[in-house]
């Protein structure tokens, strides 16, 4: 494989783009800051196919991404490869609005070949190549310039092992039948909708002891209000102000501008400053919080009670034992809010009784709730047996 120098020159970048679009696929990765900013700042791109690797360097003056954006969005008869690449497909549509198609991801590849729920890069490379990479470089600084020969090799061996793992999983994919399951996780992996962060939906990732519609109002009302001041100014959330501060503002709304100056995590500034006035201003526009927008209790699904808690915890039992039969990641078969769904009455909508997951567990974890499957003890060995109820 031939590896270039780093790219630096938009002539060599739109060169090396119309070569990789005739590969049938590409393995890709990106290196990042996000610590100081609100959007993350890419620092380096590697890409390559089976005859070629480079590293690209966004930051070079005048340099022109647009071949590279295109090859990643706008072609799709290249296949792009990550490994667990939500960040990577997150830049990507903070450059586009759009997400690479189609696509691949190794991590959620290896979930459905029985090699853990969430393993490394380093432990796939270790495991199916035998090679034990050099993590030195891991925690650098790819913000500062020039990048070192150290830097850049480490950067590029992320692609080009990655090239050499994707044909061998692949492999192991059709020989175990299981291909086709990846469709769906990789459709939904490259939905646009996960990446846009919309400002009216940041209020859900602040935790909050209360589920009072007017202080969950408020707090949805000042945590827009914070995304917005994050991205104008291009600053970390925390840094305009922090969650447990934005939550007390919404437990406890101050009555005046001046009054923002005794409170905890805010400077005495804001008694007086534009910025003080824009939250005083998001505090009193808040609204109670519809009906249909306020969270289930207790992070649980409506109506599963304590009995439906005991199923829950047998459905959680069968499906561990299931996908060590599979030898497949419990986490790609089922998520815990499914088996609670599923054990308080619902049944629409719920990827578990669809496609290959109904297959694989959902059947029987139906079977289980309504009565037609049980757990037994035979021999000192945990078995599942079918009731005189059975279909």
């Amino acid at each position: 494989m031939h590896i270039h120098p780093l790219i630096t020159d938009s002539g060599e970048l739109a060169a090396l783009c119309d070569r990789l679009a005739t590969s049938p696929f590409v393995a890709v990765d990106t290196e990042f800051m996000r610590e100081n900013t609100y959007w993350p700042d890419l620092c380096l791109v590697q890409i390559a196919d089976e005859r070629e690797a480079a590293a690209i360097d966004p930051k070079a003056p005048g340099l022109d991404l647009r071949p590279l954006l295109d090859l990643l969005v706008e072609n799709e008869e290249v296949l792009k490869v990550f490994h667990a690449g939500g960040q990577d497909l997150e830049i990507v549509y903070n450059l586009t609005g759009k997400t690479p198609y189609p696509l691949f991801d190794t991590q959620v590849a290896a979930m459905a070949l029985g090699m853990g729920e969430q393993i490394g890069y380093s432990g796939l490379v270790e495991t199916l190549l035998g090679v034990a990479l050099d993590k030195g470089a891991r925690f650098t600084d790819w913000g500062k310039r020039p990048l070192d020969k150290r830097q850049i090799d480490y950067a590029i061996g992320d692609v080009t092992y990655l090239v050499q793992l994707f044909p061998k999983m692949l492999q192991r994919l059709k020989k175990t039948g299981r291909g086709g399951w990846l469709d769906e996780e990789m459709e939904r992996l490259g939905d646009p909708a996960n990446y846009a962060s919309l400002p009216d939906d940041a209020w859900k990732r602040v935790k909050i002891n209360s589920r009072k519609a007017e202080v969950l109002g408020r707090l949805k009302a000042l945590a827009a209000w914070r995304e917005t001041e994050a991205r104008s100014k291009d600053l970390p959330r925390g840094r305009i102000v922090k969650d447990e501060t934005l939550a007390d503002l919404a437990l406890h709304p101050p009555k005046s501008q001046a009054a923002l100056g005794d409170v905890r995590g805010l400077s005495a500034g804001w008694r007086s400053n534009d910025i003080g006035a824009r939250l005083m201003a998001a505090v009193e526009g808040a609204k109670e919080l519809p009906k249909d927008e306020l969270p289930p209790r207790d992070d649980r699904k409506p109506g599963l009670g304590k009995e439906g808690s005991l199923v829950a915890d047998l459905l959680k039992l069968l499906l561990k034992i299931r996908a060590r039969e599979s030898d497949v990641a419990a986490k790609l078969i089922a998520r815990t809010d499914e088996l609670e769904a599923l054990a308080a009455g619902q049944r629409d909508g719920l990827a578990i009784l669809q496609g290959w997951r109904f297959e694989e567990f959902g059947r029987d974890a139906l079977d289980l709730v309504e009565g037609r499957l049980a757990f037994a003890i035979e021999r000192g060995k945990l078995k599942m047996t079918r009731t005189g109820e059975a279909a």
